[in-house]
């Protein structure tokens, strides 16, 4: 017995082309609106559906219950794939159905049906009779086609009528409505006569076509032998003419290899492709290649460059033109260029420079190359996911190329160039190969000195090279390749830096760009930092080059107008009109702070920010309740505070039931994730005012991890977050005492205006923020013999 659906209600596939009939099997196409709603619906459906027949009149049109014949047929689909922005369906036909009523639901037409079985009205040795015609007229119309062989054993294994109909139907030349009123007869026999009708034409047409490509093909033969008689002629004559012609091109290039300063195996392969041209001619379709080949081997650059003195001192003032700031930067390039002076070597290890983006990471490297007096090459990495976009293709394939490398050295023209690789970090795995792995020959200076490209096939020597790789984070870079580079950071600027750079970089520059300069157009300092404080948030200066463009472009546009005179001074008022609101804003130290609230200091990409830690209690059983998108490391430090609150100051809480009341601990802003331990003073110090009903003074900002056993250990960002601090309005800053070396990096003036406070303990902590003076705490240490003793805490 034939299974059916459960549900009388199924999903519509709309056939705008086709027909389907039924007992066949079919592969259908949907687009991936239609097909996410079938793949939602399938378990619901048992992957059943409705394959209805659009009408001729709905094409080009937003499809209606109007648009569908009411007769279709009932598909089982049996397996999907994803593919071209759609899916692909293998689908089984059942049977006919006629549909009740069609409604729309989301992407989807939805009918409601009932099955249409077919009148068997002809005997079984009438259908036998009917099916051996059908067979035959099929079988002569297959000899007029190479290749049926295949499709005649499938139809002779058809047993049934309506099965030969579908397997054939997709082969008929005729129109779709003509398919569909077949697929509408009920009756078997006068389906089968119906479509026998349809044979017969096909037949006719097909002998019809067949009389016509002879007469034609009789008259045309005449015409393209003379054709093909004149191609070859045109062919032999200018093969006699090359031969003439070509001695002399063939001559330049065996001079121009036994110039070349090509290793002696270089030059041995390259006498042999160029036998091998010779041998085949000009008109070989290798020959091309051949030449390509050639012209790559004799462009390449083979012989080391003299050496080149390195003037350090010219290199640090081309540095500190170019780039402002990045003093730790610039410091270790310079070594790594001092170290090269005094090894005598070209390239030194590989540098990768890791930073945020608009930091000047590429531009440095362009630096390095001028500093060098090197040429200066770079390729972007980003998005690469093919292996052979660094060794190349090989020559066997139509339209090969060399790799990047290779076409780079061709580009520099020498062979001691500065590569930079950007965006090292956004190479891509595929099935075409890793090029991340590729780039490990590349990168090693053990193995670069016989780099091998695919379409080179010869070696190549990479040592002279020096590599600058460029990348936003080590986090996706592979292992090995992060391990054949020197790693220098560049973290992001400070408001102070990106001051500068706008001021003596990025003004002139963009007034340069717009066909004006400072005598005519000038900014006041105040427009500078207003623009970097409220229009910009980010670690490089991108940003703030394209709101100084939006300015200048403004003010190019009342120039040409003639509604302004020169010169031209931009004020800090005229900003809201230009670049609009304000889009940025930053967190600034209040008058005054409730219990329970206690101020931290966080890094991020784009600076420092200071952090506002909020509690409050209610009545309850205990619980702690974290809100503000807070991390597992950030979580786990609430835990630690509220623990080392209970421990420490088990004295001073007087009557506060932690079994009785709930804890709610919230870091605005709400919608920013966080994490991080350097919360952990913080959030032990709101946990603690809020118990105790203390206030901490508003004007004080602490950073620093602390562990269960009271000890507060350093963390990370400290320049940032101290110059986020100054920036809030904050006057007083705790910090772990071993953080007390990073104070070297915040300038000088910064420093004179704060006060810093140095924690080793959480009785430090407790003291500076709370006013209590608790004794250092001690803890008890067992042995691996039971016995225990005293441990100071450090």
């Amino acid at each position: 017995m034939e299974e059916t659906p459960i549900k009388n209600e199924l999903c519509i596939i709309p056939l705008t082309q086709s027909v389907l009939f039924p007992e066949t099997k079919s592969e259908i196409k949907l687009n991936r609106s239609i097909g996410d709603a079938i793949n939602q619906r399938s378990d619901e459906d048992d992957n059943y559906a409705i394959a209805l027949a659009t009408r001729e009149n709905s094409a080009d049109k937003p499809l209606d219950e109007n648009s569908f014949y009411s007769v279709g047929t009932l598909v089982k689909l049996h397996a999907r794939r994803s593919q071209g922005g759609g899916y692909y369906y293998q689908m089984e036909v059942k049977s006919r159905v006629e549909v009740l009523a069609i409604t729309r639901q989301l992407n989807v037409h939805i009918a409601a049906y009932k099955l249409r079985p077919d009148i068997e009205d002809v005997n079984e040795l009438d259908t036998k009779k009917m099916l051996e015609y059908m067979k035959e007229v099929t079988y002569e119309i297959s000899k007029s086609f190479k290749g049926s062989e295949p499709y005649v054993q499938a139809i002779r294994k058809i047993e049934t009528i309506p099965a030969l109909i579908g397997y054939l139907m997709p082969f008929m030349s005729i129109a779709n409505s003509e398919k569909q009123s077949l697929l509408e007869l009920d009756s078997l026999k006068e389906r089968g006569i119906q479509f026998m009708d349809v044979l017969l034409r096909q037949k006719e047409s097909v002998k019809l076509q067949m009389e016509m490509a002879q007469k034609f093909s009789e008259e045309s033969n005449k015409n393209y032998r003379k054709a093909f008689l004149k191609e070859q002629l045109k062919a032999i004559q200018q093969e006699l003419k090359e031969e003439h012609g070509s001695g002399s091109n063939k001559k330049e290039y065996r001079e121009a290899i036994e110039e070349s300063d090509m290793p002696d195996e270089i030059k041995e392969v390259a006498f042999e492709e160029l036998d091998k041209y010779e041998a085949q001619g000009p008109t070989h379709h290798e020959s091309h290649v051949i030449r390509n080949y050639l012209d790559l081997l004799l462009a390449l650059p083979w012989k080391s460059e003299s050496d080149i003195e390195i003037d350090i001192k010219k290199a640090r003032e081309i540095l500190d033109d170019q780039h402002y700031g990045l003093k730790k930067v610039k410091d270790r390039i310079l070594q790594h260029l001092a170290v090269m002076k005094l090894k005598k070597e070209k390239q030194g290890s590989i540098l990768l420079l890791v930073g945020p983006p608009g930091t000047g990471k590429t531009s440095l490297g362009k630096s390095v190359a001028e500093a060098l007096n090197r040429k200066y090459v770079r390729i972007s990495l980003g998005g690469v996911r093919d292996e052979a976009e660094i060794r190349g293709h090989r020559r066997t394939y139509v339209g090969a190329l060399p790799g990047r490398i290779i076409q780079g050295m061709k580009k520099a023209g020498e062979k001691n160039p500065v590569f930079v690789l950007d965006e090292v970090d956004k190479l891509m795995s595929a099935f075409q190969g890793d090029p991340a792995s590729a780039l490990l020959e590349v990168l090693d200076p053990e193995q670069n000195n016989t780099f091998s490209d695919h379409y080179l096939e010869v070696p190549y020597d990479l040592s002279d090279v020096f590599f600058i790789a460029t990348a936003n984070t080590t986090k996706t870079i592979p292992a090995p390749l992060l391990d054949r580079m020197e790693v220098i950071e560049l973290s992001g600027y400070t408001e102070n830096e990106k001051f500068h750079i706008g001021r003596n970089h990025l003004v002139p520059e963009v007034l340069e760009e717009h066909g004006l300069d400072e005598e005519r157009v000038s900014f006041e300092d105040d427009v500078l930092k207003a623009i970097i404080d409220r229009y910009t948030m980010e670690a490089g200066v991108r940003g703030l080059r394209k709101q100084l463009t939006s300015v200048v472009r403004v003010i190019s546009e009342k120039i040409v107008s003639e509604e302004v005179e020169f010169p031209y001074q931009v004020k800090e008022g005229m900003l809201e009109e230009i670049l609009g609101l304000q889009v940025t804003r930053h967190d600034v130290a209040q008058m005054d702070n409730p219990a329970g609230v206690a101020t931290g200091l966080a890094w991020t990409p784009f600076g420092g920010e200071i952090l506002f830690i909020e509690g409050t209690y209610m009545d309850g059983t205990g619980q702690l309740t974290l809100t503000g998108q807070l991390g597992d490391v950030m979580k786990e430090s609430a835990k630690i505070s509220l623990s080392l609150v209970r421990s420490r100051l088990a004295f001073n809480l007087n009557d506060f039931d932690f079994n009785k009341k709930d804890l709610h601990i919230h870091v605005p802003s709400g919608s920013m994730p966080k994490d991080g331990p350097s919360a952990g003073v913080a959030l032990f110090t709101a946990v603690a005012s809020l118990i105790l009903g203390r206030k901490i003074n508003p004007k004080m900002a602490m950073t620093g991890e602390i562990t269960l056993r009271g000890s507060i250990l350093p963390v990370g960002g400290i320049k940032e977050k101290v110059l986020a601090a100054h920036r809030a309005g904050i006057k007083k800053i705790l910090l772990p005492a071993e953080n007390e070396k990073n104070l070297k990096d915040v300038p000088d003036d910064v420093k004179e205006q704060l006060r810093f406070v140095y924690l080793e303990t959480i009785e430090d902590l407790i003291r500076e923020t709370l006013d209590i003076e608790l004794p250092k705490q001690e803890t008890v240490a067992i042995g691996l013999n039971g016995e225990t003793g005293f441990i100071n805490n450090f």
